[in-house]
Order: C-alpha cells, then structure tokens, then sequence
C-alpha cells in the first residue's frame, strides 16, 4: 500500500512540487467541470487557461484530452493523432487530462485520469497502477538499467491483464527527463511543445549520448543504462479493451548511497495517491 512520506525538500525540489500540484489542481478543477457533450479540444483549452490565469506562460507541451477509447490509444499510428479532437464526452465515459506546464522556471508533466460516472472497468484500471508506482521505484532504488525496468512494467502488465499503451508515445517511452527552463517574454511552441523545453531536451540527449545515457526511458537499446540522477516524468500507461489508464508525476532521483533518498516521489500526497490511501 501505498504512504505518504514526509521529506525535506531543497529550494529547487519545492519549485518543481510547486508547478505539480499546481497542474494537478487544475487537472482536479477542469475534470470537476466536465459534462456530457464537451470535447477534446474544449477540455485542452480549459486546462491552458486555467493555468494561464495562474501565471504560466510557458509548457513543455501544450495540454492534452483524450475521451473514450482514444484514453487507451485506440488505432493511434501518427502523432498528430494525440492532439485534441472533437470527440465529444458521454457519461461513463473515461478520459485523461495531460498537461505540462512551466512555471517559474521549472517544469511538471502530469496524468491526470478519470471518469464522468460509474464505470467499474475503468476504476480497476486505476487501482492496479499502484502496482506499477511501487514496482518503478523499487527497481530504480536497486539501481537496475531502466531498459530491464520497463520490461518489469511490461511483465506485470501481462500479469494484470492489460496492454501496455505507453509504447505508443513517440519512442515508446514511459518516461523523460525534465529540467529548469529559462524564462523568456516570447514562448513560442513547436508541433504543440515549447521550444525552450525541446532545446533543453536535446542538450540531455546530446550530452547523454556522450556520455552513455538516454534523457528518454525506453524498451531500446539507448535505455540501457542504470537510471541517471535527476527529475524524471513517468507516466505507466494501462490499456483493457478500449479503456486507458495512467498517471504521470516527477520521480527524484540522486547519487545518494541511501536508498530511501537515492530515489523517490517528488510528491505523495497527489490525487491517485489520495484514492489507493483511502481503498477507492
């Protein structure tokens, strides 16, 4: 079962939490909003301006919606087919909120899933990723290549049930690194990412691969490494029949020789923590 655990933060650690929960919020206030009949493209743009009447004025990506079997990636092949459509929402319809907003500086990328009413398939989907947000941070702890991580992602999957969609990310990946960010007056974005955030990504991968690392956690070869010290967005992704389920939050990983703080949750007191705690 998942706990809270309370932990000292430095100055930077508080200023990534701060964009978190700030994002999870707005994730919590736009889903309390939904009703029958809003689109994709209608729930993507109360997510930005939400956070934009909140101060944030750059994203490492543009907000996304997913309603229905697009929650679970259902014949997706292309990237532009993750961005908002007019897919419009029914009730006991799931959906996913997936933002990433910057803000001071530092960067988040949540997950946010739910459900507009009763849909028990959907809930089992939900209370099975707790599996997956323990599995993943003991193996990162026991300092295991983040290739052979996922793999143990893919397994208990299997074992679930379930399908793994976050194999249709770009790259498969489940995971990016994510970093400061220098503010600029004009944030310009490209294909839905802001620039800056692209830029600093492919300082990580530039840098990497001199170095033997990977700022993207994959099933390939260039993941096959033990993981990096940093702030990673993870984002385990279930799939059953046309109904998906994930969560995305930063994991804090150092070069401390102590377990407990070579690797942990930037936050658990996030809103899927909240609904294991309480036996939801």
């Amino acid at each position: 079962m998942t706990s809270a655990v309370v932990r000292e933060l430095s100055a930077e650690l508080r200023g990534f939490r701060e964009v978190q929960t700030l994002a999870y919020e707005c994730a919590e206030a736009v889903a309390a909003q939904l009703k029958p009949g809003v689109t994709e493209r209608e729930a993507a743009r109360m997510q930005r301006e939400w956070l934009r009447e909140r101060g944030v004025r750059d994203w490492f990506h543009l907000p996304f919606a997913w309603f229905g079997d697009r929650t679970a990636f259902t014949g997706f092949r292309i990237p532009l087919q993750f961005f908002p459509t007019n897919r419009r929402l029914e009730a006991g319809m799931p959906f996913i909120l997936d933002m990433a907003p910057v803000f001071k500086g530092y960067t988040a990328d949540i997950g946010y899933s739910g459900c507009l009413g009763l849909n028990p398939l959907h809930d089992k989907l939900l209370a099975d990723l707790e599996a997956h947000r323990e599995l993943i941070l003991r193996e990162v702890r026991e300092r295991r290549p983040l290739r052979e991580i996922y793999e143990s992602v893919d397994r208990l999957m299997v074992r679930q049930g379930y399908a793994n969609r976050h194999r249709a990310y770009p790259f498969g990946v489940i995971a990016h690194k994510v970093d400061r960010v220098r503010e600029r007056r004009l944030n310009p974005t490209l294909f839905g990412f802001g620039t800056q955030s692209l830029k600093g990504l492919a300082s990580d991968a530039l840098h990497g691969h001199r170095d033997g690392w990977s700022p993207l956690w994959s099933p390939y070869r260039f993941s096959d490494h033990p993981p990096q010290p940093g702030l990673w967005a993870v984002e385990p992704h279930l799939g059953f029949r046309g109904t998906g389920a994930k969560f995305e939050e930063i994991l804090v990983v150092t070069d401390s020789a102590d377990p407990e703080e070579s690797a942990f949750w930037l936050d658990d007191d996030l809103p899927h923590v909240r609904r294991w705690a309480e036996g939801i």
